[in-house]
């Protein structure tokens, strides 16, 4: 067993427990992840109203991801239950903490939202971290959000489906991340594409289903390390990632 596998919580280590499938609802309500009632969130709604010259919630989202994309610096963090309007307000976070800012900005546009708790492997995140790979946890819990846009979407094709703007496959490595690639529709989890350029279905090591939101997925789940070991790794992996 890995050094980063003893920092786990024990209970991420036994049986897997699921949430929901798919005929999970999903919901409106704020949360302390979700914040959306916060004053952060509803300026951050009211500029990409403006920016979108639009009501329709799809195209607000569009311009709130590209607020997000812009002015919320990509950095490599383990706290997860950070509020939405914290990673806002500070202007830098990870891909999750990122997206969901948009969930956030979703909800207080009246999109219900939910989230897929995916496992995936570490081996995801050498590209970006070449030097200290292995001291990343073995496996990383990824709240794969989905927004209900005519039917629920996850955020990979909220803005169109599977490679809906080209571009070559995604590395993780570079200026983008798993962030500005959803705003290329270039991130498939599932294989759907067949093994083509965005197909990363590889690295899922298990699916442990829907939740509501992000707040019920890592309370049943855990986050990705256990608190002390966050409290260490956080701060360290920032800088990395800067």
């Amino acid at each position: 067993m890995s050094v980063t596998a003893l920092l786990t919580p024990w209970y991420r280590r036994t049986a897997t427990r699921a949430g929901g499938g798919a005929d999970e609802p999903g919901s409106l309500a704020a949360t302390p992840i979700l914040d959306h009632g916060s004053a952060g969130i509803r300026r951050l709604v009211e500029r990409a109203r403006r920016d979108a010259a639009s009501e329709r919630p799809l195209a607000i989202l569009e311009a709130a991801h590209a607020v997000i994309r812009d002015e919320v610096r990509a950095v490599y963090a383990l706290a997860e239950d950070t509020p939405a309007s914290r990673t806002l307000a500070r202007g830098f976070g990870s891909c999750s903490q990122r997206l969901a800012i948009l969930e956030s900005a979703a909800r207080a546009l009246g999109t219900a939202t939910r989230v897929r708790a995916l496992l995936i492997d570490r081996a995801f995140w050498y590209p970006r971290f070449p030097r200290i790979g292995f001291a990343l946890p073995d496996r990383v819990l990824l709240a794969w959000p989905e927004f209900d846009v005519d039917g629920w979407r996850p955020a990979s094709e909220l803005f169109g489906a599977i490679g809906c703007r080209g571009g070559g496959s995604f590395t993780n490595r570079g200026a983008e991340t798993l962030f500005e690639a959803v705003g290329r529709c270039a991130v498939d989890w599932d294989g759907r594409s067949g093994g083509g350029a965005y197909d990363l279905s590889r690295f899922v090591r298990a699916d442990h289903g829907y939740f509501a939101d992000r707040d019920d997925a890592f309370a049943v789940l855990g986050q990705t390390l256990c608190a002390p070991s966050r409290r260490i790794a956080d701060p360290i992996l920032r800088r990395v990632a800067a």
